[in-house]
């Protein structure tokens, strides 16, 4: 069993940054991938970053460039650095690790606002 718990929102002005984690229980060295979503009020959850358990990352265009994902695997946690937030930033995040089954985390609100 995999418990994930996101930490690191909260309120943000545009252009300024915020770093979330995710700690995972137990070792993510049998995780192939480590995710992070996010769902805006009254949308659809989308799909922000992966990285895998090989080195590879990848991105939503929308957040290319400006956020970047990483994994500690001695620390057992997952990491999203976001930088020059927007607006349509604003969500909820949610952490989300795939082996052989999926687990998610409860999620961290992120809210970039002046």
């Amino acid at each position: 069993q995999v418990q994930l718990v996101e930490s690191g929102g909260g309120l943000v002005q545009p252009g300024g940054s915020l770093r979330l984690s995710c700690a995972v229980s137990g070792s993510i060295s049998s995780i192939n991938l480590l995710r992070w979503y996010r769902q805006a009020p009254g949308k659809q959850r989308e799909w922000v970053a992966v990285s895998t358990s090989g080195g590879s990352t990848n991105y939503a265009d929308s957040v290319k460039g400006r956020f970047t994902i990483s994994r500690d695997n001695s620390k057992n946690s997952v990491y999203l650095q976001m930088n020059s937030l927007k607006p349509e930033d604003t969500a909820v995040y949610y952490c989300n690790a795939v082996g052989r089954v999926s687990y998610w985390g409860q999620g961290t609100q992120v809210t970039v606002s002046s």
